[in-house]
């Protein structure tokens, strides 16, 4: 196409030059054919001022290419432009700015605004992904991490043992070592002999609150063969640190079997507490020389895996984690679980302040956590700054048994629920979509459903209603007004499931979360033709009004009571 338009001198490449003597008329050309290449993504055009063509003309071929362009195209491509110069491109530059066509004075600055476009179109295409399914493998035992937590600050202690550490860790199914307790130098030679009955070598660590980092002050002894060795070990940290740190209170040492794998990788995951955003996860490469390396990156909490997998990506150990030569790859999903997992512990607890796990050992068999460090706080008397993104609102799950479906679950949507809506959508009828979204539903593409499912907890919620095979029956939700007041509703129960009580559960369920949240008033938007919906609303307690635009609709609305101690009882 462009051998067609341009002189056989042409640059045959890219970039593409149109040669100086260019008219206005090849400019369009060029651009024309350009454009409708598909293997072009966006074009920049760049002017020199010359004595033989005007650069206000060429601008004006350029406007009108790109405009003919966008009257046939779905999606008009970007079309950047540079006219080089000062007052002799500003007249084009000014043609340009009436057209809506984005003009720069460098081609630097071009090509900087155009990665401003590309990096939007990844940021939205990354809200779009739907992360895989987590349930299986993320289920935790929150009491148990709230009784290790409880029992810390019962004590008016404000840094957990590494026992505790790891106790917290294995209710969320986080791996560790395990790890005995020793009060003095016999008890450590006791566990050491105990451990070593059936491993090769133990690690004895120094026990103490008052030392952060144990090897700073040679608190860690490893690769110890014999329990008379895990003694002279321990009975040489008391001495180090009588002298190095008289002060410090000694707890005692931890015994536990040392971890040796041949290709593994030290890594560490991290919490701490930004005085702006809140708590914020860290990954990165571990081990001692962590502060040396700097390599690691952050990321808001909560994580979902796709999240977790984009937070190893932007390390520099993820090119060794991927594996070389005979080193093989990391099991990098269990890095993404244990990332998800530790950011689920953070949203869960907000009594944790900071945590360190260093080092994680992670390669082709999975991950263990060795060492661990997590200093908590009372959350009535110092209250942690609110996470900047609102975490899934695990505490609105609830088992409900309805007498012809048996238990149903109705929790708050997920993004990974996207994949619940195709067969929930192939049991909801033409009419009863209709009476939803007030017209017929066709588009059931990756987007539509995305932002059904992707919602924002902080301003608004979806609840499903899920049987004991994991069918979806049913969704209420709600979106809020900015000042977080007002919300209006929607809710769909598949069309087979119509009269059997499922729509009132799921609207008592949205009705009691908007309670305890503290929203003035609910409404919706129904049909007149919808009596189902209506009768419903009624026995409710929303009051009808007629729609001011619209005699086709009514609007219902409940105003609700600022009494969360029934939306409490309610959740109970």
């Amino acid at each position: 196409s462009l051998d067609a338009v341009l002189p056989p001198t042409w640059s045959h490449a890219n970039p593409i030059d149109i040669i100086g003597d260019a008219p206005a008329e090849r400019y369009g050309a060029a651009l024309e054919a350009l454009i409708a290449d598909p293997g072009t993504d966006a074009v920049l055009v760049i002017n020199c001022p010359t004595a033989i063509t005007s650069s206000t003309t060429a601008a004006e071929a350029v406007i009108a290419t790109t405009q003919a362009a966008g009257r046939v195209q779905r999606r008009q491509k970007p079309v950047l432009a540079t006219w080089l110069g000062e007052t002799a491109a500003e007249e084009a530059r000014d043609r340009f700015a009436g057209a809506g066509i984005a003009s720069f004075e460098t081609p630097g600055e071009a090509v900087h605004g155009y990665m401003q476009l590309v990096q939007h179109a990844r940021a939205q295409e990354q809200l779009m992904r739907v992360p895989p399914s987590q349930q299986a493998g993320l289920s935790p035992n929150r009491e148990a991490a709230q009784h290790v937590i409880r029992t810390a600050l019962g004590a008016q202690r404000k840094m957990l043992s590494e026992a505790e550490a790891k106790a917290l860790l294995l209710a969320y199914r986080i791996p560790t070592v395990a790890t005995h307790i020793a009060r003095d130098v016999e008890a450590v030679r006791a566990a050491a002999r105990q451990i070593l009955a059936d491993k090769r070598h133990v690690v004895v660590k120094i026990l103490s609150d008052d030392i952060t980092h144990k090897s700073d002050v040679g608190g860690v002894a490893l690769d110890i063969v014999s329990e008379e060795d895990a003694g002279q070990a321990a009975a040489a940290m008391l001495r180090r640190l009588k002298r190095s740190h008289p002060k410090a209170r000694i707890d005692g040492f931890t015994v536990q079997p040392m971890v040796t794998r041949r290709h593994a990788h030290e890594l560490i995951i991290g919490m701490s507490e930004d005085a702006t955003f809140g708590p914020l996860i860290m990954f990165g490469a571990g081990g001692t020389a962590v502060e040396v390396e700097r390599d690691t990156a952050l990321a808001l909490p909560p994580l979902d895996l796709n999240l977790a997998r984009d937070l190893i990506e932007r390390t520099r150990i993820a090119r060794r984690l991927a594996g070389y030569r005979d080193r093989p790859p990391a099991a990098l999903d269990a890095i993404a679980e244990t990332l998800v997992k530790v950011s689920q512990l953070v949203a869960d607890h907000p009594e944790i302040r900071e945590l360190d796990i260093n080092p994680l050992i992670a390669d082709e068999a999975g991950v263990v956590a060795l060492d661990a460090r997590v200093r908590i706080a009372d959350e009535t008397q110092e209250p942690r700054k609110p996470m900047a993104l609102r975490p899934y609102p695990v505490e609105w799950e609830k088992v409900i048994g309805l007498p012809t479906l048996g238990p149903v679950l109705m929790r708050p949507i997920r993004p990974e629920d996207e994949t619940l809506y195709h067969m929930f959508f192939k049991k909801v009828d033409m009419k009863d979509a209709r009476l939803r979204f007030f017209q017929p539903v066709r588009d059931l593409s990756h987007e539509f459903l995305a932002r059904l499912t992707q919602v924002d907890y902080a301003r608004e919620i979806a609840f499903v209603a899920l049987s004991d095979m994991n069918e979806l029956l049913g969704v209420a939700r709600f979106a809020s007004d900015p000042d977080y007041e007002h919300a209006e509703f929607g809710v769909l129960v598949r069309s087979d499931l119509k009269g059997r009580g499922l729509g009132r559960e799921l609207m008592q369920h949205l009705i009691a979360y908007a309670r305890a949240e503290g929203l003035k008033e609910l409404s919706g938007y129904v049909l007149a033709e919808n009596t189902g919906m209506l009768r419903l609303a009624d026995e409710l307690g929303f009051v009808r009004h007629w729609a001011d635009d619209d005699p086709a609709l009514r609007k219902v609305v409940l105003r609700l009571a600022e009494d969360r101690s029934a939306a409490a009882a309610y959740r109970a």
